[in-house]
């Protein structure tokens, strides 16, 4: 069966669908269609480094290049192909659990890969040869790249933060070793959880999906902001000093917010069909023009390229700022967050001011059991009921890219609404 890509890449249960032999052939097929020098970086699963040795060596067999980037974060692996110039793999599932992995291509500059590019890697997959060799050896790290990114880091947002308490919740994932020294930099007085990955433990109840023990901590030590992140650190989730979770729409907002204050916005936002019905209403009372893409971080990306626009980003965690970086990066978004405290105060009492959420929820449902129709028929029978006009309600149905699932999402202005609809798909589907 011919491979596709997803929204981020190629995706699925290790020995399954992500298997070594297809990780050989991947980079074969790189090196035949981008044919340029290949980084390689991959997260903190047991499987990472035995596909991230067969990738390179399919760019080796292939013609291309290969330099071995060892454990490192997905943004991470685009800075180093926009600084060297060059294409990037990333082997990492993001916030999937430790027994999925996946592959993802970076195009020229590290961003991220056209669909015209895809299509040829996928034709060149289809006739990549079956590698000879069972097991692959990995070249030797190339152990300065981390420390040329992390240099980076610091030089986008350069700053005293020794005021400040951070509880930062690496995953267990890909920025475990990064993270800690990056954040110490900064003066800060840092606390870090979740950072010693043992193969199986990354996005275990932690993280970016999982911040439960990152509100207790950050409760616990009175500190200022909690910063999680996600297995390849490309997202961030924040945790105020109240213990409030502030997601990607809440940073969306007062980032902007400060751009504005400094005139660095660089034109409209561009949010994803999933942004809440708030964040519209912020921006659009700031004056700020927006424009709405499908889910993912790509589409978010090619919007703004479009239009010369430097920001947006998603509700999960990913957020764009063009003028800095070539795609999402946690660890960028974390330090601007702590930058943004710094010089405004109070996380919590900002986002407050800032902007109202609208009542949302957002549930997933087994692919396999999932009826649009029952859920269509459902969503019109509650609006009539409760009154709702049209522009006090939304319904977003999307089959996830990355996961079996299809995500449903609901919001409107009746909570009651919201409450009723989720009670109706709840007796209908089995949540997961």
């Amino acid at each position: 069966m011919a491979v596709r890509f997803g929204t981020d890449g190629i995706r699925g249960r290790v020995d399954e669908e992500v298997t070594s032999e297809l990780a050989y052939q991947l980079g074969w097929a790189v090196a035949s269609v981008l044919a340029t020098t290949t980084y390689v970086g991959y997260d903190t699963r047991e499987s990472s480094p035995t596909l991230a040795a067969a990738v390179l060596a399919g760019l080796n067999d292939g013609g291309a290049s290969g330099v071995n980037l060892g454990y490192f974060t997905t943004p991470g692996v685009a800075f180093v192909a926009q600084s060297r110039g060059g294409v990037g793999v990333v082997v990492s599932a993001s916030h999937n659990p430790y027994f999925d992995n996946g592959l993802k291509v970076l195009g020229i500059g590290g961003a991220k890969l056209d669909r015209a590019s895809e299509l040829a890697l996928e034709s060149a997959l289809a006739l990549a040869p079956a590698p000879v060799a069972r097991t692959f050896s990995s070249p030797p790290i190339d152990a300065e790249a981390e420390s040329q990114y992390e240099r980076r880091l610091l030089e986008l947002v350069p700053g005293d933060f020794s005021s400040l308490r951070v509880v930062v919740d690496c995953a267990n994932g890909a920025a475990s070793r990064l993270a800690p020294r990056l954040f110490a930099a900064t003066g800060a007085i840092v606390t870090i959880i979740h950072a010693d990955p043992n193969g199986r433990n990354i996005n275990l109840e932690a993280g970016s999906t999982n911040v439960d023990t990152l509100v207790n901590v950050v409760r616990e030590t009175g500190a200022d902001l909690g910063l999680a992140l996600d297995g390849d650190a490309d997202r961030l989730i924040a945790v105020d000093a109240e213990g409030h979770v502030r997601n990607g729409d809440d940073l969306m907002v007062l980032l902007v917010e400060d751009r504005l204050e400094r005139h660095t916005l660089g034109g409209g936002v561009a949010i994803t069909s999933m942004s809440n019905l708030g964040v519209r209403r912020a921006l659009e009372q700031r004056g700020v023009e927006i424009v709405e893409t499908d889910v993912g971080d790509r589409n978010v990306l090619v919007a703004l390229e479009e239009r010369g626009w430097l920001v947006g980003g998603e509700q999960s965690g990913h957020l764009i700022f063009r003028d800095l970086a070539s795609t999402g990066d946690g660890l960028l978004t974390g330090l601007l967050l702590c930058d943004d405290v710094l010089r405004h105060g109070d996380l919590a009492g900002r986002a407050r001011r800032a902007w109202t959420r609208v009542p949302q929820e957002l549930i997933n449902v087994a692919r396999e059991e999932f009826d649009e129709v029952a859920v269509q028929r459902s969503f019109e029978m509650l609006r009539e009921k409760y009154d709702l006009a049209e522009r006090d309600v939304r319904l977003v149905i999307r089959r996830s890219g990355t996961e079996p699932v299809v995500r449903v999402m609901i919001e409107a202005t009746s909570a009651d609404f919201v409450a009723s609809f989720i009670a109706s798909l709840r007796a209908t589907f089995t949540f997961v």
